[in-house]
């Protein structure tokens, strides 16, 4: 059974699409079955893999609000081991319609159910929010990844997102875990940054991965292109930092299956 993770920030622009499609990429690279599913009615996951999303058939509204099989949505890339999910904006109108449905912080959990079992891990990619979707997306998820700016506010909006998932865990998903925040855009010339990096392993022990991403120009044109970070300059510095997060993820992950055994 798949491992289930969001990337999940309701702040926009701290790199949690880019951390996705790199994410994704990365595993299927270390010889994994990945799926991503993109939840962001902006559809910048999908469009920065290579995907037209304005001539789309059909998309994750069709599989949460419709009912379609994943499987007739589910597009498979050309260049490596990953499929995904691809989002529309049709999705934009997706919370609105599932205001009254029956179960509907459950949409995406059924989904996801129906092909959980062909895939190592499945990565969602949240939309910049706290609303109905991200919400989908936490219920569906095993473990959270938070993407976080090194800039002033990000342990406000890192704590407020706790909070938020501890009501999830109370409510709606008991299971849900913290693998880690990420710490992204980070610029070592930058003292403030260096300062953030400082506060934020001193306020959460243990829930900071080790790896810091950089603020790259290379990063940031990469989906221009519709490639990944490995597909577009394999040698730059933010290409190291993603191949060594999947690294420590899958160590993190043996780590956890000796612990249980």
């Amino acid at each position: 059974m798949a491992k289930i993770i969001s990337l999940v920030n309701q702040k926009g622009g701290v790199g949690k699409t880019t951390s996705t499609i790199n994410l994704v990429t990365y595993l299927a690279e270390a010889g994994k079955k990945v799926l991503l599913v993109d939840l962001d009615p902006q559809g910048n996951a999908s469009s920065g893999l290579g995907v037209d999303i304005r001539n789309l058939e059909k998309g994750l509204y069709e599989a949460m609000i419709s009912g379609e099989h994943p499987r007739n949505i589910i597009m498979t890339s050309k260049k490596v081991a990953y499929d995904i999910i691809p989002s529309s904006q049709d999705l934009a109108g997706a919370e609105i319609e599932m205001i009254h449905m029956e179960h509907r912080e459950f949409r995406l959990y059924e989904v996801l159910r129906q092909v959980r079992s062909e895939y190592d891990y499945i990565l969602i990619d949240s939309p910049p929010s706290l609303g109905l979707l991200t919400l989908n997306g936490l219920v569906a998820s095993d473990e959270i990844i938070v993407p976080v700016q090194t800039e002033y506010y990000a342990l406000e909006g890192l704590s407020q997102l706790l909070e938020t998932i501890d009501l999830v865990r109370e409510n709606l998903q008991p299971n849900l875990k913290v693998m880690g925040a990420l710490l992204t855009l980070f610029d070592r010339r930058n003292r403030l940054a260096r300062q953030v990096v400082n506060e934020v392993r001193k306020h959460f022990p243990g829930y900071v991965f080790e790896v810091v991403i950089p603020r790259s120009v290379r990063l940031a044109e990469a989906p221009s292109f519709g490639k990944s970070i490995l597909h577009f300059d394999a040698f730059s510095k933010g290409a190291r930092a993603y191949k060594n997060l999947v690294r420590e993820i899958l160590e993190l992950e043996r780590e956890n299956r000796k612990r249980n055994f």
